[in-house]
């Protein structure tokens, strides 16, 4: 009893250190009204379930993935800002009528539900290089726990996610976010990869 008081503590505390910068990224996910809110959900689950499944296994195997190489996937989220920046600038120097065939085009090419799913993981495991961190050495000194440690994560995600949803439907915050998320969105990804790429350059000096 007392093993598993300790591993359900250990599994929040862990997860909650490691997401924090994560619950503000799918709050402006959430917020984006191109984005379908499930498939933010799915993305998500599919992003830390990765982030799981690459630690159990370099935990497993012995192996220790360079941060070096891990940072390096700051480039995901700093291209799809980039993208999503270039995107908002086309339409607004389009005009509005310009912005019903836009989002028409988005639908049928960019935002389609696979493509949406794949980008949020793709984030979310670009701004995984501190989960890796945290969860290979914990998975390699508590082998036996893992299966443990993956149910509370996974909790914690939906938990995560229903935290963003709250924040985004907050009767004060939430409507800030919801007319402003999916300008700021952009900014947010460009400012995570390069945080992300900035631990890359540390590293390799």
């Amino acid at each position: 009893m007392t093993s598993l008081v300790s591993t359900l503590g250990i599994g929040t505390v862990v997860f909650s250190a490691t997401n924090v910068d994560d619950l503000l990224v799918v709050a402006a996910f959430f917020a984006d009204p191109r984005l379908r809110q499930r498939f933010v959900v799915i993305g998500q689950f599919l992003g830390i379930g990765a982030l799981v499944l690459a630690s159990a296994l370099a935990a497993l195997l012995a192996l220790a993935i360079p941060q070096g190489w891990v940072a390096f996937s700051g480039l995901i989220p700093l291209y799809l800002g980039l993208h999503r920046l270039f995107t908002l600038r086309r339409v607004k120097l389009g005009g509005a009528a310009d912005i019903s065939a836009h989002r028409e085009r988005e639908h049928l090419s960019a935002y389609r539900s696979l493509s949406q799913i794949l980008a949020v993981a793709a984030v979310t495991v670009a701004n995984g290089g501190d989960n890796l961190g945290v969860y290979i050495p914990l998975f390699a000194a508590e082998p036996y726990a893992i299966p443990a440690y993956a149910l509370i994560f996974g909790v914690m995600t939906a938990l995560w996610c229903a935290l963003a949803h709250v924040l985004v439907g907050h009767r004060i915050l939430g409507e800030s976010i919801r007319r402003y998320g999916h300008l700021a969105l952009p900014f947010v990804l460009i400012a995570l990869g390069f945080h992300i790429l900035l631990g890359a350059l540390i590293l390799v000096r």
